[in-house]
């Protein structure tokens, strides 16, 4: 059976989403702001939701019809297949949204969805309407229902907990990075999974935690559960195939060099037990320095890092995503000279990329940056970008 699946993911990592769901052998994909739309089987669900590393949740598409009175939504919805998908009684969280259309209360709209699961599988249906934050934290199956101009639009999710969530991040730091965002930036900023990474503002160790799992093919979804586990249609043993096949590293390769730095000593433990938590800890060298301590192998590489830039993480979202870095920007001014300073006596002819809501701050480096090559994103609800550069090479001798 084929199945419409949305892959939904971040404001700016849609093309990253892309290139991994490409990289699946998947065809037939259509981006779109907020993720990519496309057709799969059972075992490409599964698939996605074990693999992809910058998708935060995997949407399947149960139904799409036009609806202006709740008479046509409820017999409408009824008609869809929930069997496949839930248990009768099971209780649902139901996410509905309107958008010019004549049925605009969405908790009205959620009420007569979980009515129609009812009557379909025979037995009341017991749901709770959510926001997108209260359905993140949902143990129930999500229902999400879109409608758009009388066009309603029926999704289930099939991943459960958030795909960010891969169960290592226990210990915490200063602005703290997403998983699939610390994914995103590692693909948008080209490393090979090869030449040597270097985060020297690593925090809890997200990033090099990441690039550690890419380098050693280890599936960001092993190890969790998935909503898809408890659907009626669970086909266990396709299951098992696909998680105990997974990818495999060539055979020989050499593992990549990974560094992570930090000044703050207690990020740099909490960065420790992260990467003993995900098992990669034996791969990547923790040092505590400050960024002005900054060394780096003869062999070019990437650093790929998070900054600071005077604004936590999470209060932007209260100033509409635009968040500026506060009053007494001077000294970060100063560090951002400092670590373009070190770039260039450290790391000649490497790659850089690093975060910023700024662009004062990010050109206090003093690097000439490919603007082609920046992406715009989001960080904890703030609007940023993704700076990269090549670091210029050292004049030949003489």
């Amino acid at each position: 059976m084929t199945f419409k699946l949305f892959a939904a993911c971040a404001p700016g990592l849609e093309p990253f989403a892309e290139q991994e769901l490409r990289g699946l052998g998947l065809a037939d994909l259509r981006r779109v702001p907020g993720g990519v739309a496309f057709a799969g089987d059972l075992r490409d669900i599964y698939r996605a939701n074990y693999l992809l590393r910058t998708v935060s949740r995997l949407l399947v598409r149960l139904g799409e019809f036009h609806a202006e009175e709740f008479w046509e939504l409820e017999k409408r919805a009824a008609r869809l297949e929930w069997e496949r998908y839930l248990k009768p009684g099971q209780p649902v969280v139901v996410r509905a949204t309107s958008h010019k259309s004549r049925l605009y209360h969405s908790d009205a709209v959620a009420e007569r969805i979980a009515k129609a699961i009812g009557e379909r599988l025979g037995q009341p249906v017991t749901h709770q309407t959510a926001r997108d934050d209260e359905a993140e934290a949902a143990t129930a199956p999500v229902v999400v229902v879109r409608l758009d101009h009388d066009t309603c639009l029926v999704s289930l999710d099939s991943s459960g907990e958030l795909l960010h969530r891969r169960g290592y991040r226990l210990a915490t730091a200063k602005a703290p990075l997403r998983e699939t965002l610390a994914a995103g930036m590692l693909l948008a900023a080209r490393w090979d999974g090869v030449a040597p990474l270097i985060d020297p503002f690593c925090g809890a160790g997200t990033l090099v935690i990441e690039a550690a799992l890419r380098a050693l093919d280890l599936p960001p979804g092993r190890g969790r559960r998935f909503a898809f586990m408890d659907w009626p249609a669970f086909d266990a043993s396709l299951w098992d195939e696909v998680a105990r096949r997974g990818p495999a590293p060539p055979p020989g390769r050499t593992l990549p060099l990974i560094i992570a730095s930090d000044r703050d000593e207690g990020a740099l433990e909490a960065a420790r037990a992260n990467a003993r938590r995900a098992g990669v800890a034996e791969h990547i060298a923790f040092l505590w320095r400050a960024v002005s301590e900054l060394e780096a192998p003869a062999r070019p590489g990437w650093v790929v890092t998070n900054p600071p830039y005077g604004v936590r993480v999470g209060e932007a979202a209260d100033r509409g995503g635009r968040g500026r870095p506060r009053a007494g920007a001077s000294p970060l001014r100063h560090l951002y000279a400092a670590f373009g300073d070190v770039l260039r006596k450290q790391c000649p002819a490497w790659q850089v990329a690093f975060l910023c809501p700024d662009p004062g701050l990010a050109f206090a480096t003093g690097l000439s940056f490919d603007k082609a090559r920046s992406v715009r994103l989001i960080n904890g609800g703030l609007m940023v970008t993704l700076w990269q550069a090549q670091v210029p090479a050292l004049p030949p001798p003489g």
